[in-house]
């Protein structure tokens, strides 16, 4: 073999093995992984609901990584502020979200920081399900979801109702409901569903839509009459109250879901770590009891389940923001 068919032979073979070193490079880096802090964003302030999830979902989740596992509040924009910044993080496995259902309906509200939710982000798996409550000042005429439809009936558009926003899950499923039963409801938007409930406490509004852990101790102490679960099942923590489908209005199940998702490209190995991890803590009978004094139901799932849930809510607020005319506060 000559001197430069040896040249030619060698040059082959680094350039084989720089291409099988490339090939290799995810693989390494899933093995590796994690190898620091790994960072769960949240698009609301501490304390509420998305927040107490988050926080026990993680604290599970640091022996099994053997890494520590923070939390970052990010408010602002309905979580859109949040949603943008996983979205520009490197796709490393180091930076989730956990996201609500806001993450299918926010792109058809807001025009600033556009994003595609069955393209710009990885799920990894559905967390929780926490459902969406009607309930009313137990003074008020309206005392069950039959005489709700009644009076509505009887007067289109009379009765208010307050929700945590503007195109908020227990807005829009509300009007999926009104929409279904045939009746005009008058949407009363505020900021949160707190304010919202203190007014019907107050008395200066009938009727408020919000997810279920924020109506269950006023419920509990009599201070609110909660007409109806939009759930599947009666809420663990509310077995007295019957489902919409029990009212006589099956077909309109909400749920405020919780899930975790990934920035895009997040190899496939490191995206199935991750859901291992969420799924043993899920599984966890301390992170069970704190989510079922939350009223959630813990609902893990593949990624690829939480791909067809977020493409076919998208589809269903996109109808439904389109003929309803929604738009965000």
């Amino acid at each position: 073999m000559t001197s430069r068919t040896c040249s030619i032979v060698r040059a082959a073979v680094l350039c084989a093995a720089a291409i099988l070193g490339l090939g290799a490079a995810p693989a390494a880096l899933a093995q590796a992984y994690p190898a620091k802090t790994l960072r769960i964003l949240v698009g609301f302030a501490p304390g509420g609901a998305m927040d107490i999830v988050a926080r026990t979902v993680g604290q599970k989740m640091a022996p099994g990584l053997g890494q520590a596992v923070v939390i970052e509040n990010k408010p602002g924009a309905a979580s859109n502020i949040a949603i943008r910044q996983l979205i520009d993080s490197p796709p490393d496995g180091y930076t989730v979200m956990l996201v609500a259902n806001g993450l299918t309906a926010n792109p058809l509200l807001y025009t600033q920081q556009p994003f595609d939710p069955n393209a710009d982000v990885t799920p990894i798996t559905l967390v929780a399900r926490l459902p969406v409550v009607i309930a009313a000042n137990p003074k008020s005429e309206v005392s069950s979801l039959a005489k709700l439809v009644e009076l509505s009936k009887a007067k289109p558009g009379s009765l208010n109702y307050g929700s945590p926003g503007n195109g908020s899950t227990p807005h829009l499923a509300v009007e999926l409901f009104a929409r279904g039963a045939g009746i005009q409801l008058s949407h009363i938007p505020y900021k949160g569903g707190k304010p919202a409930i203190a007014d019907v406490l107050g008395g200066q509004l009938p009727l408020v839509a919000v997810n279920a852990v924020e109506v269950q101790p006023l419920w509990k102490d009599g201070k609110l009459k909660v007409l109806a679960a939009l759930s599947a099942q009666r809420v663990a923590t509310m077995p007295d109250v019957p489902t919409i489908a029990e009212s006589g209005y099956p077909g309109f199940e909400a749920n405020v879901w919780h899930a975790f998702i990934a920035p895009k490209a997040t190899p496939p190995a490191i995206v199935e770590r991750l859901k291992a991890e969420i799924h043993k803590a899920l599984a966890d009978p301390e992170v069970k009891e704190r989510l079922a004094n939350l009223g959630a139901e813990v609902s893990p799932s593949t990624p690829q389940e939480l791909a067809a849930l977020v493409r076919a809510e998208h589809e269903r607020y996109a109808k439904l923001v389109r003929e309803a005319g929604i738009k965000a506060n």
